[in-house]
């Protein structure tokens, strides 16, 4: 599956994205998604507002492209973050975090 992470300043105390795929079913913020039902070569248009998808859901020569919208903290990452979208190939697994993190910073004992 072709993920494409359209990242996206949350509100204060929204959770995080998390998302991961298994063969046709993608699951985001432990939601799954079947979408073995899309044809090759054919579209399916996300219905409602209770989905991460932003536009078409497209199968082309047989494998899935999907652009999941992508919450993230504010206060944990960079302000400054990619102007391109990151691109992710997932058959099974997690998706990689698309965010650029702050430096992690630790305290140091007096």
């Amino acid at each position: 599956m072709k993920v494409t992470c359209i990242c996206v300043a949350g509100l204060p105390r929204q959770s995080e994205t998390s998302a991961s795929v298994n063969g046709d079913v993608i699951t985001v913020d432990g939601v799954p998604f079947d979408l073995s039902e899309v044809p090759d070569g054919g579209f399916a248009d996300p219905e409602g507002e209770n989905h991460p998808f932003i536009g078409r859901i497209e199968r082309i020569n047989g494998g899935l492209h999907v652009r999941l919208r992508w919450f993230y903290s504010g206060a944990a990452a960079e302000p400054d973050q990619p102007a391109v979208p990151p691109v992710f190939m997932v058959i099974i697994g997690a998706v990689p975090d698309p965010i650029i993190r702050k430096p992690l910073t630790s305290e140091v004992e007096a």
